[in-house]
């Protein structure tokens, strides 16, 4: 397989080209290293710095390459900062993904988009399956939602194969402390440094945590699929006390 993978020098990202280049397929790596580090990525990959929002910088290059697949990671991942700038937001999240759209129209490629579990805002009930109501309450939300909807629109209208992810909370090694999905790096930076966490209200909120090398796998198996919108978390829920709790006892 022929892979291009935006966003392949951040966190998930790099796990993926590794995964992708162990398997033994192609690799080509698009990222503007806004949050990516090119020090994550294998040199067993072709890396190109490019912002996958701007046509005449990516839509050249992966036409050129002709993919097989395009995993499109690339994106604003920060919520705080999505109220901040919602238009960057938009340009990154939403017009990000029409190029991609494009690029993968003009190429035939397939597409595995990294969404998120932020479409489905607060919970109308626990756990949250593919049919519970989409609501998202920030601009990071709705905007990984719209990208989403384009997707499927394309699915049903162009013949495109499109299948989005929607992540939990993903942790692993090469993640940062940045953004809200950081909290395990987190806490475990201060638990290295005998500090107390940083929790906010009582604690007892839960979150669904899930590994970056099963999320890989996801990403992976989602290959074999033409169409469909998956939740990718273990189910179980975890507090964060017991998140602290957990580490601080390794």
């Amino acid at each position: 397989m022929k892979a291009l993978v935006t966003g392949g020098a951040g966190f998930i990202g790099s796990h993926l080209v590794d995964a992708l280049l162990q398997d033994g397929h192609e690799v080509l790596v698009c990222d503007n290293l806004r949050s990516g580090h090119r020090q994550q990525v294998s040199p067993g990959a072709s890396f190109h710095v490019v912002d996958v929002a701007k046509k005449s910088e990516f839509l050249p290059l992966a036409c050129e390459y002709g993919p097989d697949t395009i995993f499109h990671l690339a994106a604003q991942p920060s919520v705080g900062a999505s109220w901040q700038s919602p238009h960057e937001d938009a340009r990154i999240n939403i017009t990000g993904t029409l190029e991609v759209i494009q690029a993968a129209l003009d190429t035939g490629a397939r597409i595995v988009y990294a969404s998120s579990a932020a479409c489905y805002g607060e919970p109308v009930y626990l756990p949250i399956d593919e049919h519970h109501p989409t609501v998202p309450q920030t601009p990071y939300g709705v905007s990984k939602l719209a990208a989403e909807k384009y997707l499927a629109a394309y699915n049903q209208s162009r013949g495109l194969h499109s299948v989005s992810l929607r992540l939990a909370n993903v942790y692993g090694p090469r993640q940062t402390v940045e953004g809200e999905a950081g909290v395990v790096a987190a806490f475990m930076v201060r638990a290295c440094r005998k500090q107390a966490p940083r929790i906010h209200g009582d604690g007892q909120q839960t979150r669904d945590f899930v590994y970056v090398a099963d999320v890989v796998d996801a990403f992976l198996a989602a290959t074999r699929v033409q169409t469909g919108v998956f939740n990718i978390g273990t189910g179980q829920p975890s507090t964060v006390n017991h998140l602290f709790a957990t580490i601080e006892s390794q």
